[in-house]
C-alpha cells in the first residue's frame, strides 16, 4: 500500500572538503547528532522522451536507507514535493503506475539514470530531543543509462522534519550562506544528473511531447510558428494551459486531493468552452469532436463532484438547525446516502481516467496542439478577435437571462435559469481566456460575470437540494420516521432559490453595464 510524505528541503552546493558550520548557533537547534553514512542506490525511470522530467516528476526504485522502495515525487512548490512510496518490488507497482498514466499514456518507462550516493547524515535536535531537520552531505555518482556518460558531485541537503516550522530552514540556510555554502542551481539530483550526463543540449533533454510549436498553416508553410500578438497565438496559449491542467490534475484526482476533482472538471469545461467561443480561430470541424470527448469526461467526473457539493450543502443546512428541529435519524441518513453514492461516483470517475477513451483524448489534445487547425481569423490582431468573441458570449448570456426572467416562477423558469448558468460559465471562461490580451477591462468583466454565475449556481444548488430532500422525506415517511426536518429543509431551499431570483436583476445589471463591454476595445 502506497504512503505519502510531504518533503520540504533545501539543497546547497558543496565539495568533499566543504566544512559545515556550527549549526547549534541556529535558533532552536540545541544539538547535532552524527547518524553515520548510508549507501543509497537508485535507478530513475522515465519515458524515452523524458515526459516525467519535463513536468518535474521523478520515479525511482531505491535500495539502501530506511525508505527503500519505489518512489514517485510530485512538485508542490519551490523546495516542496509530495513523495508517494510503495514497497520494494521487481516491477513498478500498479498504484504508482496509475499516478503516471496521464503522462506515460500507453507507453512504458525505462531506466534513464542511476544514482549511487554516500549519504553522511546529521540530525538537528531541539533541547527536548525533538528532531527538527536532517542534514546530509551526499557524494553522488550519476550514470546515464544504458551505459552513458557519468558525473560526480557533492551536495548538502537539509530536509525539514514533520510538523516543524519551515522558518527553521531559512535560519539554517542563513547560517550555511555565512559559511560560504550557497544554494544549488539544480532543483533535484535527477535534474542535475540529466543535465550533466545528457548527450544532447540540456533544454532538449527534458522537453516533453506537449512542447511542440504553435503553428499557423494559413500564414505560410505548415509548421510556421503562430505570430505573437495574433488571435491564433492567444487562443492556443489558453488551450495549451487547459490541456496541461487536465494532464496534471489526473494524478491529483487519483490521490483524492482536495478540490482536484472539481478543478479537473473545470479544466475540461474551460477547454470545451474555448473551442466554442473561438471557433473563428480554431476550425470546429476538428474541435467539435474533441469538445464532445471533453463533455464526456466532465460528465463522468461530474457525478462525484455533484455528490460532494450536495452532501456538503445538506450537512451545513442540518448543522444550522436547532436541535429541537432535528427530528429522526437525519444525520445517519445523510451519511449513508453519501457513503453509498460517493463510493460509486468515485469508482466511476477513476474508471473514466483509466479508460482507453481518456488516453485517446489526451493524445488528441497533443496532436491538436502540435498541428492546430487555425482558420483565417487566427492571423488577425488578438485584441480585435478576442474582444468580439467575448462581447458575443456576453450578449448570449444576456438573452438567456432575459428569457428566464420573462417566465413565471416554477419548473420552466428553473430550467431556463440553469441554461443561463451554463451561458454565464461560457462568458466567464471566454473573458478569462482573453484577459492576457485585453488586460484590466477583461478582468473587471470576468469578475462581474463570475458574480452572475455564482448566483445562478446558488439557485441551481437549491433546486437540486430540493429534489434530494423530497426523496429523503418520502423515504422517511415510508418507514415511519419523522419527515418534519426534511420538509423544513425543503422550505429553506425553496426560499434560497427565490432569494437568488430576486437578486439576479441587480447582479446582472452590474455585469451588463455598457461601459464594461465598451472598455474591451479601448
Amino acid at each position: 500500500m502506497a504512503e505519502t510524505k510531504r518533503e520540504i528541503e533545501r539543497k546547497y552546493e558543496a565539495t568533499g572538503e566543504t566544512p559545515l558550520p556550527d549549526l547549534t548557533r541556529v535558533p532552536g537547534v540545541s544539538e547535532t547528532v552524527d547518524r553515520g553514512v548510508m549507501e543509497l542506490d537508485a535507478v530513475y525511470y522515465d519515458t524515452p522522451d523524458l515526459r516525467l522530467a519535463a513536468d518535474a516528476l521523478t520515479l525511482r526504485r531505491r535500495t539502501g536507507g530506511g525508505d527503500a522502495g519505489w518512489h514517485v515525487k510530485f512538485p508542490v512548490a519551490a523546495g516542496v514535493r509530495d513523495e508517494i512510496r510503495a514497497p520494494l518490488s521487481d516491477t513498478l507497482p500498479g498504484e504508482l503506475a496509475g499516478l503516471l498514466r496521464s503522462r506515460v499514456r500507453g507507453g512504458t518507462v525505462v531506466p534513464v539514470v542511476r544514482l549511487r550516493s554516500a549519504r553522511d547524515v546529521r540530525h538537528l535536535l531541539a533541547a527536548d530531543g525533538t528532531l527538527l531537520a536532517e542534514l546530509s552531505v551526499d557524494t553522488v555518482h550519476a550514470e546515464r543509462l544504458p551505459g552513458g556518460p557519468t558525473a560526480t558531485w557533492t551536495e548538502i541537503e537539509v530536509e525539514l522534519a514533520d510538523d516543524i516550522d519551515p522558518a527553521l530552514l531559512d535560519a539554517v540556510g542563513k547560517r550555511l550562506r555565512k559559511a560560504g555554502i550557497h544554494p544549488s542551481d539544480s532543483p533535484s539530483k535527477l535534474a542535475r544528473a540529466l543535465a550533466e550526463t545528457s548527450p544532447e543540449p540540456a533544454a532538449a533533454a527534458v522537453t516533453g511531447p506537449a512542447a511542440a510549436p504553435e503553428t499557423d498553416p494559413t500564414a505560410g508553410e505548415p509548421g510556421t510558428p503562430a505570430k505573437p500578438g495574433t488571435a491564433g497565438a492567444a487562443v492556443l496559449a489558453y488551450v495549451r494551459e487547459q490541456a496541461a491542467a487536465i494532464v496534471a490534475l489526473d494524478p491529483a484526482v487519483r490521490r483524492d486531493l482536495p478540490d482536484a476533482l472539481h478543478q479537473l472538471r473545470v479544466a475540461c469545461r474551460r477547454l470545451r468552452s474555448a473551442f466554442k467561443t473561438y471557433r473563428r480561430v480554431l476550425d470546429r470541424d476538428v474541435t467539435d469532436p474533441v469538445g464532445d470527448e471533453l463533455k464526456w469526461l466532465a460528465g463522468e467526473l461530474g457525478v462525484a463532484r455533484d455528490q460532494e457539493v450536495l452532501d456538503a450543502r445538506l450537512r451545513a443546512r442540518v448543522a444550522d438547525l436547532p436541535r429541537d428541529l432535528t427530528l429522526g435519524p437525519v444525520n445517519t441518513r445523510l451519511r449513508r446516502r453519501n457513503a453509498a453514492l460517493g463510493r460509486s461516483a468515485r469508482r466511476r470517475a477513476l474508471a473514466a481516467l483509466d479508460s482507453a477513451r481518456h488516453l485517446a483524448l489526451l493524445d488528441t489534445l497533443d496532436a491538436l496542439l502540435a498541428a492546430p487547425p487555425l482558420r483565417k481569423a487566427a492571423r488577425r490582431d488578438a485584441r480585435t478577435v478576442l474582444a468580439h468573441a467575448v462581447r458575443k458570449d456576453h450578449a448570449r448570456l444576456g438573452g438567456r437571462i432575459e428569457h428566464a426572467l420573462s417566465l413565471a416562477p416554477g419548473h420552466e423558469r428553473d430550467l431556463a435559469l440553469h441554461d443561463a448558468r451554463k451561458a454565464a460559465k461560457r462568458a466567464r471562461y471566454a473573458t478569462e481566456a482573453a484577459r492576457p490580451t485585453l488586460g484590466k477591462p477583461a478582468k473587471r468583466l470576468a469578475k462581474r460575470v463570475k458574480a452572475v454565475q455564482s448566483l445562478l449556481g446558488e439557485h441551481q444548488d437549491a433546486v437540486v437540494a430540493r429534489a434530494a430532500l423530497r426523496e429523503f422525506a418520502i423515504t422517511a415517511h415510508g418507514v415511519g420516521e419523522p419527515a418534519f426536518t426534511w420538509g423544513l429543509l425543503y422550505g429553506r431551499e425553496e426560499a434560497a432559490a427565490a432569494a437568488a431570483q430576486r437578486k439576479l436583476p441587480r447582479v446582472w445589471a452590474r455585469a451588463s453595464a455598457p461601459e464594461l463591454r465598451a472598455a474591451l476595445t479601448r
